[in-house]
């Protein structure tokens, strides 16, 4: 982990700005926040926290995606969370971390010394409110996740993880492919196996299926591409009408 004092951003400049805990905030507040900022950068890779152990800090990911992973006391390890940028980290009021926390891509996080941040929260509604408003987000995820690790087909899941990638993560193709959408999948098939209860051969079979059908295109083996939002929402089950990144 490398603190990372060259990065000079302001918040009003962040690029998660409107989807981030500080979204709310006006200019005292934002003030305040800068007060107890600093940004930190963690190589592909490298441990954010462990569970169990003092963090001292909270924040959120400016870029790249990290994971959420809960270990058993046989070893035994689950994935239960992707955390991708505007994600916060960390839980205000309690000193240690509940779960490992990996970067699998480089990650910089906006990070706030958690107890100066705890003392803020009681001062400044405009941040107590979105931490609430996106920790019932989180809840409402968790539920629907339920729903797809339980009742889901196995292509459908990996389309239901794929939209999910697509429209926290995805970007618009260049003026000659309009309407696409790309990104590069943060996450190895051995990785999405551990995530969706799947196993490496049932990814890899489902994601040249979809490749197959025209619903995504595979540059290499990371970079996707999707020409049709709608239709991969489709293909996850999905009853909805958007689902494209803002």
């Amino acid at each position: 982990m490398q603190t990372s004092p060259a990065i000079t951003t302001k918040c009003v400049d962040c690029a998660i700005r409107h989807r981030a805990v500080c979204s709310r905030c006006g200019g005292d507040e934002l003030a305040r926040l800068e007060e107890i900022k600093y940004y930190r950068r963690y190589n592909s890779g490298e441990t954010i926290t462990i569970a169990g152990e003092t963090m001292d800090f909270v924040g959120s990911i400016i870029s790249g995606v990290a994971t959420l992973t809960q270990t058993m006391e046989d070893g035994r390890t689950q994935m239960v969370g992707l955390l991708l940028p505007s994600d916060f980290v960390g839980r205000p009021g309690r000193s240690s971390a509940v779960y490992d926390v990996v970067a699998v891509s480089d990650v910089v996080m906006c990070c706030f010394r958690r107890i100066p941040f705890e003392n803020l929260l009681g001062a400044t509604p405009a941040v107590a409110g979105r931490l609430l408003e996106m920790t019932l987000d989180e809840l409402d995820s968790a539920r629907e996740w339920m729903l797809v690790l339980g009742r889901k087909t196995a292509r459908e899941k990996i389309a239901s993880l794929l939209v999910i990638i697509a429209r926290r993560a995805g970007s618009p193709c260049t003026e000659s492919s309009p309407g696409n959408i790309w990104f590069n999948l943060p996450l190895t098939r051995d990785a999405m196996s551990d995530y969706l209860g799947l196993t490496l051969e049932t990814v890899s079979r489902q994601m040249s299926a979809l490749r197959r059908d025209g619903v995504i295109r595979l540059e290499g083996n990371r970079h996707v591409v999707i020409p049709d939002m709608r239709r991969l929402m489709e293909e996850a089950g999905d009853d909805a009408d958007g689902g494209l990144p803002g």
